[in-house]
């Protein structure tokens, strides 16, 4: 199994943090203070590193400190033995490159799944509470690091979608209608949304039971929890979906069908999670969703991710955390970083584990 790990963490004008610099355990490394300091975004601007962008807030400019008009992130990584430099700047008028040992990605996209990771945030659970749209961007974060054709699928799912879309507008503003051009770009949704779906089949039959195994080990209960796919396209072929779509998309004037409206299905039981199940059983259950993201990364690219768990122990009862922490003594994981408000209990939990480890007060 290839070893990954952050040495190195220099943070420029990134949301509150100004020019602050962390020489990093390979083992633990906690971040600790009041709310509003900054301990999210140290950990959001790993994420960043890794991903090319920000985990709670898409809009890069945003991440940005308010009296600044740029930002810098800059962190030295060992990946087996060889050192990575990744350097992302980014300003307020839009402007963001990516550098790998100083030299500029011309795709930002090849950057991702350079750096596996997986985050554990207090926003995940929207993935229950909102809509697919959430669920889906959960899928296609956790392929895509894994999959380099399936991001590149979904750059071109998307192109062409909006495409589609502009297009059906410029029928409906210009009261005019041409079928054969309208094929051209259902031919492309095909061409790409076939192998997304394909993948999102596989993925999800592949995290099934590790998701299942997770939820037993941290929640200790027996109360069975599944996840399942919705797709439109198990039903149809897809060419067959767009033509009998076509009436409707007319009136939308927007595709209504489509990868790009497929979901996930989150059930205890024989029923939804978000209305049956009880908080516990919530956060445990999206504890263990994101688990089994790192089990699937970790087998498919023969590399441990590196793990990011912000404000989890408000989030859970004691024994539930310590369940959580404890896996990390196991082999199967490697870095990891905490954000906690109360350092000594966060210390007093690490010391238990009788790994290294670093605390940092912000």
């Amino acid at each position: 199994m290839k070893e990954l790990f952050l040495d190195q963490l220099s943070i420029v004008n990134y949301r509150n943090l100004t020019g602050i610099d962390f020489s990093l355990d390979r083992n633990i490394n906690c971040f600790v203070g009041n709310n509003g300091v900054g301990k999210t975004n140290a950990l959001d601007a790993i994420y960043f590193l890794a991903m090319g962008k920000s985990y709670s807030n898409s809009i890069t400019s945003q991440n940005i400190s308010h009296h600044a008009d740029f930002s810098m992130i800059e962190g030295v990584f060992d990946k087996s033995g060889k050192s990575l430099r990744i350097q992302c700047h980014f300003e307020r008028e839009g402007k963001k490159t990516i550098k790998r040992n100083r030299k500029a990605y011309k795709k930002i996209a090849d950057h991702v799944g350079l750096i596996p990771v997986v985050i554990i945030s207090p926003t995940d659970r929207d993935l229950i509470s909102e809509g697919s749209s959430v669920r889906r961007k959960f899928l296609d974060r956790t392929i895509s690091q894994s999959n380099k054709p399936y991001l590149q699928n979904l750059l071109g799912y998307q192109r062409t979608l909006n495409q589609r879309n502009a297009l059906l507008k410029h029928f409906a503003s210009s009261n005019q209608f041409d079928k054969d051009t309208l094929s051209v770009f259902n031919e492309k949704l095909v061409q790409f949304g076939l192998p997304i779906h394909q993948a999102r089949k596989e993925f999800v039959e592949e995290f099934q039971p590790l998701f299942h195994d997770r939820y037993q080990f941290i929640s200790g209960e027996t109360e069975v929890v599944s996840i399942s796919y919705e797709s439109k396209l198990d039903e149809r072929s897809f060419n067959d979906l767009l033509e009998e779509s076509l009436q409707k998309d007319r009136i939308l004037q927007y595709t209504s069908i489509g990868p790009h409206k497929d979901d996930l299905r989150f059930q205890i039981g024989d029923f939804p999670i978000k209305k049956f199940g009880s908080q516990g059983q919530q956060k445990t259950f999206l504890i263990s969703l994101k688990l089994a993201q790192f089990d699937v990364i970790r087998n498919q690219m023969n590399v441990l991710p590196i793990l990011l768990l912000d404000d989890i122990f408000d989030k859970l009862d004691d024994r539930r955390v310590m369940q959580i922490i404890n896996l990390v003594n196991d082999d199967s994981f490697g870095q990891l970083f905490i954000t906690d408000t109360n350092k000594e209990r966060t210390e007093n939990m690490i010391k238990q584990t009788a790994q290294s480890y670093s605390m940092f007060s912000l």
